[in-house]
């Protein structure tokens, strides 16, 4: 699989300069903030085991991390915060983060493409590809920024917050994540409307 046969027809197609791949990490989770990251890559720039995220041990995550950012041509990570997410909903919550991202690029890309099928928040031109971190290069690259981002400020928020195991599940709903909500009640990084479904 080509991962860059998509971002080669736009760029054929539409003469655009720039190409930003756009991702997230942490939609899911019962606490902590979602991340996402934009990404624009040199065209054509192979990184050998980039082509599947989710399927990479956190080493390897972390690895990929470092190139991606030192062979970017530029990037942009950025938060949305729990409050944030609580006040506007997790999804708008996810574009606000996403748009944050991409206004860190410089140069700003012609055309965003956005992991996913929603792309309804984004405030430049921009389209989805689904399962788009397994396709294309550019949203690859942005869905390992995201995710190793996210992970480290989770395993911050573990030394402030011990008792809940932020280190090993950051932050999903596991069995053991629940057991530790069940004891204490939730950290003030928890999304209270996340929880609702707990009682």
């Amino acid at each position: 699989m080509d991962l860059w046969q998509l971002e080669n027809s736009i760029y054929a197609s539409s003469g655009a300069s720039y190409i930003a791949g756009v991702d997230e990490a942490g939609r899911g989770p019962l606490a902590g903030p979602v991340c996402a990251a934009a990404c624009i890559l040199p065209r054509n720039l192979e990184i050998p085991g980039l082509n599947d995220s989710k399927k990479l041990s956190s080493k390897a995550r972390d690895l990929l991390y470092d190139i991606i950012i030192n062979s970017a041509v530029s990037y942009g990570i950025a938060f949305a915060t729990v409050e944030e997410i609580e006040s506007l909903n997790i999804l708008n919550a996810t574009f606000l983060a996403m748009n944050r991202a991409l206004s860190q690029l410089s140069p700003q890309p012609a055309l965003a493409l956005i992991d996913g099928n929603r792309n309804s928040g984004i405030s430049i031109p921009s389209r989805c590809v689904v399962k788009g971190d397994s396709l294309c290069a550019d949203i690859a690259a942005a869905s390992v920024l995201a995710k190793v981002t996210r992970d480290r400020y989770m395993l911050t928020m573990a030394e402030q917050y011990p008792e809940y195991g932020f280190e090993k599940h950051k932050g999903y709903g596991t069995a053991q994540h629940y057991a530790a909500l069940r004891e204490f009640g939730p950290s003030p990084i928890h999304r209270p409307s996340f929880l609702r479904k707990m009682h």
